[in-house]
């Protein structure tokens, strides 16, 4: 039956590249999830956007002396072109500076506030004496007080994912003047968080399926007890405080931001003319899924909730928040700030896009950090892709196209061997199924290569091109069941490589596609961002767009459907010319 699956992925912040790093770590896993959900016909929503209001953006608009505006403008629109060049199917791209997302921020402040959920607090917070302002926390850098980290930011230790108050930093060192700023007294809005701290610690221990480093940070921050958090800074750019007297402050983004995954849903909505967002918000069935950094863990696990309860209106809190560790390289944590970063859009002028979906999969740190590396990359390209996957699909293709009239043989009686072939293909298929329902999406991709290495053994042992010269109904017979293998792995590959799969799913005879389409469209015509949207395949609906139809399936390839002759799907990559470019 088909379920509502929400898939909510962090909101980066538009003030820079994206590197693959950031890939890793939330938007590849995402998708390969949300496709796979459709391919199953489950409704899937997936939505983010570009994070317009956090201090980041503002620096960056410092250091170009530009206007925050600009600064979003400029890096929302390489987002977009980015995600589409790579295949990330969002329903919605958007931002978090659309009036839709500022109103509904709004809203939750407000019923928060009518709640007595906020209160205004004096606190101290750093100002700088030399630019004459008080800095918010980013602004500010230091010494992490858990760790010892020489580089934390002024709320969070990237490091060891502390979060803390500004105040604790140590040797603080302001990002405007480089001098050392000093404290003085501001009033905030405070979020009353340890009102919800019952019930969010009641919700969590009965996740059982959330991955143990994320279940264990937030269950180990419940145990340390809830304190209220500042949700207003003193900054001029950001979501207005609907409060009179209170202009010049904004919300603060780490309350806004999160938000942007219920306001994009609704924006969805509305764009889709009439439809509805509450399946995936109110519906007992419905799921929603967290693709983030483990950096980003406490704002999925313990606030997000939090909001969400306090607000109330029915809404569902996270099913599963899939955290991924670090994607390293060389040892070190990608870092945009220091330039230790592979550029997606570098790569992806170089590469095709399935080839760096596949090495990213195959690494993907979702237990534990792993690291990038070029031959790496080249190695996998080349020995799995081209030599192992490509090569499999094109001899096998070839050979039927060549030999067989470009149809599908009619099979013979089958042997032992080729009954294990259908039945073991078929397994992994199933277990396939299971990893990716998990959200253990590195194991569902070494699950399935293993089976085209079964193939590639299975042909090996079968010959089926020395065997036609004598028996061409046996080869045949080799030939339609290593086709019927390929046609199975081809889908359980499809989240992973879409490009490619659509590429074997029509040399296969098949007619339609496996996927919908892309479109980068204006929104808003007074605010000239604009925003990605996925349109699903009509072939994958059962005529209501609401409602998919499961296409992830076991091949029914007929004998006799007509082939078509197949070209390279992968492209060998010269390993000698790449880590002489990449330094290795």
């Amino acid at each position: 039956m088909s379920k509502p699956i929400g898939i909510f992925v962090a909101w980066p912040y538009a003030n820079g590249r994206l590197h693959l790093g950031h890939i890793a770590g939330a938007y590849l896993p995402a998708d390969i999830f949300a496709r796979f959900n459709r391919l199953s016909g489950n409704r899937v929503l997936m939505v983010s956007g570009s994070d317009a209001h956090g201090t980041p953006i503002t620096l960056k608009a410092r250091e170009e002396n530009c206007t925050p505006y600009d600064v979003v403008a400029r890096y929302h629109a390489t987002f977009l072109q980015g995600w589409k060049n790579l295949g990330i199917t969002f329903d919605l791209f958007t931002h978090t500076h659309t009036d839709n997302h500022i109103s509904v921020v709004q809203d939750f402040f407000r019923t928060l506030h009518q709640q007595d959920d906020l209160e205004v607090r004096s606190s101290e917070q750093f100002y700088d004496i030399e630019a004459g302002m008080f800095l918010p926390d980013r602004y500010v850098t230091g010494e992490c007080p858990k760790c010892g980290n020489q580089r934390a930011r002024g709320d969070q230790c990237e490091q060891c994912g502390a979060t803390f108050e500004t105040a604790e930093l140590k040797n603080p060192r302001s990002l405007i003047s480089d001098s050392t700023p000093e404290l003085r007294e501001t009033e905030h809005y405070f979020f009353r968080m340890d009102k919800y701290e019952a019930a969010l610690h009641e919700f969590v221990e009965k996740q059982e399926h959330w991955r143990p480093h994320v279940k264990n940070y937030t269950m180990a921050a419940l145990r340390d007890g809830l304190k209220s958090r500042p949700i207003t800074r003193d900054i001029d750019w950001g979501v207005p405080v609907p409060v009179a007297g209170w202009e010049n402050k904004v919300i603060y983004v780490w309350f806004d931001a999160v938000i942007g995954y219920y306001s994009a849903a609704l924006e969805w909505a509305e764009m889709e003319e009439g439809r509805s967002s509450a399946p995936w918000w109110t519906e007992s069935a419905g799921r929603g899924y967290y693709f983030i950094g483990k950096d980003n863990v406490p704002f999925h696990s313990v606030i997000w909730p939090i909001e969400l309860l306090a607000y109330g209106h029915g809404l569902q809190l996270p099913y599963d928040v899939p955290a991924n560790q670090f994607l390293n390289i060389d040892g070190e944590k990608f870092s945009t700030s220091r330039g230790l970063a592979v550029w997606l859009d570098d790569v992806l002028e170089q590469f095709d896009p399935d080839a760096v979906r596949y090495y990213l999969a195959s690494i993907f740190p979702e237990s534990k950090d792993s690291n990038f590396t070029w031959k790496g990359f080249v190695q996998r390209n080349n020995g799995e892709l081209v030599a192992a996957w490509g090569n499999l699909v094109n001899r096998v293709l070839g050979f039927a196209v060549s030999r067989y009239d470009s149809q599908v043989p009619e099979p013979g009686l089958l042997s032992e061997r080729d009954e294990a072939l259908l039945s073991d293909t078929q397994a992994v298929f199933a277990r396939v199924t299971t990893e990716y329902e998990l959200v253990n999406l590195r194991e569902a991709l070494r699950l399935a290569f293993e089976a085209v290495r079964e193939v590639n053994r299975y042909l090996d042992e079968k010959a089926p091109w020395h065997e036609f010269k004598t028996d061409p109904k046996a080869a045949g017979t080799t030939i339609y069941c290593a086709l019927q293998a390929i046609d199975t792995l081809k889908m359980a590959l499809a989240p992973v490589l879409p490009f490619s799969s659509q590429k074997i799913h029509e040399y296969l005879g098949y007619s339609g596609s496996l996927w919908g389409e892309q479109e980068i469209v204006r929104r808003d015509a007074a605010v000239p961002y604009d925003v990605l949207v996925y349109r699903p395949s009509i072939d994958a609906l059962n005529g209501d767009a609401s409602v998919g139809r499961s296409i992830w399936q076991v091949s029914d390839l007929p004998s006799g459907q007509t082939l078509l002759k197949p070209a390279p799907l992968f492209k060998l990559i010269d390993e000698e010319a790449v880590l002489a470019q990449a330094g290795e």
